[in-house]
């Protein structure tokens, strides 16, 4: 294929996307295929010869679509959404024309700069005080590692880096239950150890307690262990669970310990004026991390994390041999020195483009429609007989169960996924299997929202 080729295609591409999205709803959500049968469908070894740009475009209309599970479907109220507003779709292709490596400032002068100031942007939207300063990373899993790594050297007065963590003290972070699993591969990645992830007990909404807290914290000071840091939980995955961030910054604060906040799904809620008393008290942190593809519409890849002083981070992960420096420009950002990768895609792009094109107002219209629509939703199903609503909802996030128990709720599940019209992912929450229900998908309507308990209600019914 040349670029005269590469026109045309692409004209054919974007009317498949347009007939795709179109016709969304007429697809089962989830993908029906059996493990392995694409598998079977595809040759075993690659071609020697080219093939035709025909062909290879029929296969894929044929194969792949039917064997995707549909995360741009309007009734997609599964783990968190990954959000493709068309601006961004729109923004993602050309960024992908430019294929620029932005490692460095010489490397793309506008993927650094725009970075800055579409960051500085949604630092004004979501509330975060002037002095914040951040960076585009792919994951909330890439920033609470890049958090959790800065957290071991500052513990250890920078000496891992360079020495390992053979012979140094016993390191320790603290975080509750509700904390993302992200929180739990940082530890392991980072050297400090599973077993040294304090899980901090909860209160009866499910805060970490500041006084327990204290108490871990001492306690392990009194037992010689080096206590690293604070991960805080700011809309948890499983029942979008808050601790009470201000008065465990306090406590973090005290002990001279810093704070990562995990807000990946419920940051972008912040755009919002009144939902920011959930995270009262954020300022405090040290970093914060949103992920503007999960509400806000960007597409997948972008997350956002918000530092109150980028200096420990990039001393923890930046790494400057020769042919990375920039003669003459020894003040520039160079973002790969703040993230793990050193390779980094022009993510701004598109945040850029769904910030003017959609607007704060446009932005906030959306996520206060989602928030309304799942607490009707959760009404309605609390109205059907044998449901009961477990959480009651948090933002757009809530959870319920049949009380005949685990085994027709895990039952009642499977026939909710295989019906097609809607898709809902399980959790355990206090011992209990439940059904969560999180709304949040770009294009959904009332009407997407409302066919949640229409489906629940002919599901027990069948």
């Amino acid at each position: 294929m040349n670029h005269d080729d590469l026109r045309t295609w692409s004209k054919r591409a974007a009317d498949w996307a347009q007939d795709y999205h179109t016709h969304l709803r007429d697809r089962p959500v989830r993908a029906t295929c059996a493990p392995g049968e694409l598998i079977r469908a595809l040759p075993e070894a690659p071609p020697e010869t080219a093939e035709p740009m025909a062909a290879i475009w029929d296969d894929f209309t044929r194969l792949i679509p039917p064997a995707m599970t549909h995360w741009q479907h309007p009734r997609f109220f599964a783990y968190f959404p990954a959000n493709a507003a068309p601006v961004s779709m729109l923004a993602e292709q050309l960024a992908n024309a430019m294929a620029a490596q932005g490692m460095l400032w010489q490397t793309s002068p506008a993927a650094t700069e725009l970075e800055q100031v579409t960051v500085d942007w949604l630092r004004q939207a979501v509330g975060l005080p002037q002095g914040f300063v951040g960076t585009i990373h792919d994951s909330a899993t890439t920033a609470t590692l890049s958090a959790v790594l800065t957290m071991r050297e500052r513990a250890l007065d920078w000496a891992g880096n360079a020495q390992g963590l053979a012979g140094q003290p016993v390191l320790r972070l603290y975080a509750s239950a509700q904390t993302h699993s992200s929180v739990d591969k940082a530890v392991r990645i980072a050297g400090i150890g599973q077993d040294n992830l304090v899980k901090v007990p909860v209160d009866g909404t499910l805060s970490m307690k500041p006084g327990a807290l204290a108490g871990a914290i001492a306690a392990d000071r009194a037992a010689g262990r080096l206590p690293a840091g604070v991960i805080l939980c700011a809309g948890g995955t499983s029942v979008g669970a808050f601790d009470r961030i201000g008065d465990c910054i306090a406590v973090a604060r005290a002990a001279g310990l810093p704070v990562h906040v995990d807000a990946a799904w419920a940051g972008s809620a912040m755009i919002c004026p009144e939902f920011r008393a959930l995270w009262a008290g954020v300022e405090g942190a040290d970093s914060v991390v949103i992920n503007p593809h999960k509400w806000l519409g960007a597409q997948f890849d972008c997350a956002v994390q918000f530092l109150a002083d980028p200096a420990p981070q990039i001393r923890t992960l930046g790494l400057r041999p020769a042919y990375l420096q920039t003669a003459g420009q020894e003040e520039v950002v160079n973002f790969n020195e703040w993230t793990v990768p050193l390779g980094r895609r022009f993510r701004a792009l598109k945040l850029w483009f769904l910030l003017r094109a959609e607007g704060l107002e446009g932005l906030r219209a959306r996520i206060r429609a989602h928030v309304a629509w799942a607490g009707q939703a959760c009404a309605d199903l609390r109205a059907l007989p044998g449901v009961e609503i477990v959480t009651e909802p948090r933002l757009s996030l809530f959870t319920f169960a049949l009380e005949a128990g685990d085994a027709a709720t895990a039952a009642l599940l499977e026939r909710i996924n295989a019906d097609g019209r809607i898709y809902l992912t399980p959790t355990t929450h206090q011992g209990r299997q439940v059904i969560r229900v999180q709304v949040g998908q770009f294009d959904c309507t009332e009407a997407d929202v409302a066919m949640i308990a229409t489906v629940v209600r002919d599901c027990l019914a069948a």
